[in-house]
């Protein structure tokens, strides 16, 4: 399978291998952190607002609550039901340097079983599995594919 980016997050992330990156923008002004990134205004209530420079995000961070998507999501999310639905884990991972959460799956192979509150992941490239398109997973640092 081919990996591509669609428009809506192209710009979320960049990079390969161990140089994969979330890609967020910080306010000049207030120095605030948006992800995912924001273009034209600072989202932060009690700031003027300010140019909004890109920054990468810190490529590890620690989990901070987890779950597993059991179901096909209902409608309107679509999903092929031709194919079968595979469960896979949920990770929202603190960034303390950002003082943010970014939520994303799991990597391929990792279970809600692998998984515990305040352990040390990883930002990695991913793919959707139904559509091929590349995105990001959380991964325990350790842990190679």
């Amino acid at each position: 399978m081919s990996r591509t980016r669609t428009p809506v997050v192209a710009r979320w992330f960049a990079g390969e291998g161990d140089e994969f990156r979330l890609l967020g923008t910080r306010c000049r002004a207030c120095t605030s952190v948006f992800f995912p990134r924001e273009d034209a205004h600072c989202r932060n209530p009690g700031c003027p607002g300010g140019e909004l420079l890109e920054v990468p995000l810190s490529r590890r961070g620690r989990v901070w609550s987890y779950t597993d998507a059991r179901y096909r999501p209902p409608s309107p999310y679509v999903t092929d039901p031709e194919l079968p639905w595979e469960p896979y884990a949920l990770i929202a991972v603190e960034l303390e340097p950002e003082r943010m959460v970014v939520l994303g799956q799991a990597a391929p192979g990792i279970t809600v079983a692998d998984l515990a509150v305040g352990m040390e992941v990883e930002v990695v490239s991913g793919v959707l599995p139904a559509s091929a398109e590349t995105t990001w997973n959380w991964r325990p640092t350790g842990v190679r594919a």
